[in-house]
């Protein structure tokens, strides 16, 4: 249906109007000009009931149009959280991790410390899927309780993490990651597990404009560094500095 197609909710009150017009202009008798404007008033007041009924409609259909665009930006919000985090721990998923890394080594030299969780492989085969994924966000839970914003925690594989740290010092970083491996391997566990958890960490301090790959290739090299000289430890990608050493003991414990 064209525009002009479409019936005119006030065409009675136009040809009203046209009649009172006429009628003023004649001049015509007192009944005919009450009989107009009687005519008059009963079409103004339809025209006025009209108008309410569509200004509500209008207001209705604004108000679902809101509703609609909040649970719209709400699910956005929803699917933009389930593309970047890990459905289990809540943590960054890998590629967002990688993305965050990328852009803070950018603009500011961080540290980066990769923490993989000691013979999880082990805990699957005796405790069950269920319960490794229990231990799994237990150590996350620890991990978040102890890592301030602005670093930020990932999830790169199975039983491996990254956090990346954007201004700790280099002489913070060894401490900050023995801290947390102590941390890890304090946890007590539910049922079944009935054993200690430790985890194996790589670490290292890193200036702006390291590529992400050669930061994370370090640190991941001293995580194997570490499951091979024993487990729940830290290695670092160099030797810590004499100088820093003295530094290490003051650091304050993370929370």
């Amino acid at each position: 249906m064209t525009v002009a197609d479409q019936p005119d909710l006030f065409a009675a009150e136009f040809q009203a109007l046209l009649r009172a017009r006429e009628a003023f202009a004649l001049e015509a008798d007192s009944a005919g000009h009450r009989r107009v404007l009687g005519e008059l008033i009963a079409h103004y007041e339809r025209l006025m009931r009209e108008t309410r009924r569509l200004i509500g409609r209008s207001d209705r259909a604004e108000r679902d149009m809101q509703q609609m665009n909040r649970e719209l930006h709400q699910l956005a919000l929803q699917l933009q959280h389930r593309a970047t985090h890990d459905p289990l721990t809540g943590v960054l998923n890998r590629g967002a991790l990688i993305d965050y890394a990328a852009g803070v080594l950018e603009r500011e030299a961080a540290a980066l410390i990769v923490l993989d969780i000691d013979h999880f492989k082990r805990i699957n085969d005796e405790f069950g899927h269920p319960a490794g994924d229990a231990v799994i966000c237990a150590i996350v839970d620890r991990l978040k309780a102890l890592v301030p914003t602005p670093a930020a925690i990932g999830r790169v594989g199975g039983e491996e993490f990254s956090i990346v740290w954007p201004g700790l010092a280099p002489e913070a970083t060894v401490a900050v990651a023995r801290q947390l491996c102590d941390a890890v391997g304090a946890l007590a566990h539910r049922a079944p597990v009935d054993r200690a958890v430790t985890a194996s960490l790589g670490a290292g301090w890193f200036d702006r404009g390291t590529a992400f790959e050669s930061a994370y290739g370090q640190a991941d090299a001293a995580l194997y560094r570490a499951k091979r000289e024993g487990r729940g430890c830290v290695r670092t990608i160099a030797p810590v500095p004499s100088a820093c050493r003295p530094a290490l003991d003051a650091v304050k414990p993370l929370r």
